[in-house]
């Protein structure tokens, strides 16, 4: 059986389909069933203060339609446009590799793969910004 597995630290909180869900007192481990289920680890998100470089952007976007706070439809351009503008930066191979993948599941509605795909080229991005400062 496929899918996605979620290991939860005690009292860590996910978010899934919209609702809030905290962790009890222990680690436990989730399987997700249902497919196409938007999910969104908390600790993981990107919060409005801190979207401030471009992939940022893009994966704040792909985040908002998981939260369910903007549809697919109106997010769907928008990611594109954001993984557009990102492959006349990262022009390496592994980065272009991690955007087609972003391509790839957001072709398939797949959010979630999307904003994982693009999660990727963060540390990259912090890299290029500090060489640039320096």
């Amino acid at each position: 059986m496929s899918g996605l597995v979620l290991k939860l630290n005690p009292k860590e909180r996910v978010l899934v389909n919209g609702a809030v869900i905290e962790n009890g007192d222990r680690r436990s481990r989730l399987s997700i069933l249902t497919p196409n289920a938007n999910i969104l680890r908390l600790r993981d998100a990107i919060r409005p203060d801190e979207v401030n470089t471009p992939v940022r952007r893009v994966c704040y976007i792909a985040q908002l339609v998981l939260s369910g706070d903007v549809t697919p439809d109106d997010a769907r351009l928008q990611i594109l446009r954001g993984i557009e503008q990102l492959s006349q930066v990262f022009r390496d191979e592994d980065s272009r590799t991690h955007l087609d993948a972003a391509t790839s599941a957001l072709d398939q509605d797949d959010f979630y793969r999307t904003l994982k795909a693009l999660r990727n080229l963060l540390p990259r991005e912090a890299r290029l910004l500090a060489a640039q400062r320096a």
